[in-house]
C-alpha cells in the first residue's frame, strides 16, 4: 500500500492501474484481484453490481462494499454533472460516446439524452429526456422536437443506456428514432445519430444505416 500511495503523490490516480485502484479502496490486493476477476476485469460490470453481491466477493464485507459504491456514485454524478465546453463542435459520434460514456455505462437504469446542435456542429445543450427502468424509458417525441425549435437548433443527436449490456437496438429504439426523425423533419431539422450505450460497447444507427 505504501508504494501505492507514493505513486499516487508523484503520478496522481490516473497513473494507477485498475488493479491498483482497487486495492487502493479496498486495502487488500487479493481481494482487488478477486473483485477483478469476478467481473472479468471490467471496472463498468463492477460498478453495476449492487452492495450484496459485492459484499460476497473476495471477502470483501458490507463495509467496503459501500465504500466501493459510494465511489461509483461519485463517478457517476460529477460526470453527469459536469457541462459540456462551450461551443465545443462534434466531429464525429464518436465524440458524443466520449461524453456520455462515463455516467451512463455502469446506470442500473434507462436514461435518453439529447444533445443539441447548430448547423456547424456546436453544441448548444445537453439535456436529459427521460428516465425509466431496466429494461425501457418512454421518449415523448414531441418534447424533444419542441425544445430543438426553442434552441433554434438545426440538429440534434439521441443517446440512451442499455443497462443490460447488450447495444443491439430494441424494437422500440427503432420506432422512437423513426418517430423523431420524422417529427425533427417537419421543421428542417436533422437527427445526426442515435447511439446506444452500455459497459460491453457502443451501437450507433448512423454506422448501422438505420440513419441517413
Amino acid at each position: 500500500m505504501d508504494s501505492l500511495n507514493d505513486k499516487m503523490a508523484l503520478h496522481g490516480a490516473e497513473a494507477l492501474s485498475d488493479a491498483e485502484l482497487l486495492t487502493v479502496l479496498t486495502g487488500d490486493e487479493t481481494t482487488a484481484e478477486a473483485l477483478l476477476k469476478e467481473v472479468g476485469g471490467s471496472l463498468a460490470r463492477l460498478n453495476a453490481l449492487d452492495q450484496s453481491r459485492l459484499r460476497m466477493v473476495g471477502g470483501l464485507g458490507l463495509r467496503r462494499a459501500r465504500l466501493l459504491a459510494a465511489a461509483a456514485e461519485y463517478g457517476r454524478r460529477t460526470a453527469a454533472k459536469q457541462p459540456v465546453e462551450a461551443d465545443r463542435i462534434v466531429r464525429e459520434s464518436n465524440d458524443i460516446v466520449r461524453i456520455f460514456r462515463p455516467q451512463l455505462e455502469s446506470l442500473p437504469h434507462e436514461e435518453c439524452w439529447v444533445v443539441y446542435l447548430t448547423g456547424s456542429n456546436r453544441i448548444i445543450e445537453q439535456r436529459r429526456i427521460s428516465q425509466g427502468g431496466l429494461q425501457a424509458t418512454v421518449v415523448d417525441a414531441r418534447l424533444v422536437v419542441k425544445r430543438a425549435l426553442e434552441l433554434l437548433a438545426a440538429q440534434m443527436i439521441l443517446i440512451h443506456n442499455h443497462p443490460s449490456g447488450s447495444t443491439e437496438p430494441s424494437p422500440d429504439d427503432r420506432i422512437l428514432t423513426d418517430k423523431i426523425v420524422q417529427a425533427a423533419a417537419l421543421f428542417d431539422i436533422r437527427v445526426l445519430d442515435h447511439l446506444i450505450i452500455s459497459r460491453e460497447g457502443d451501437y450507433s444507427f448512423r454506422r448501422a444505416g438505420l440513419i441517413e
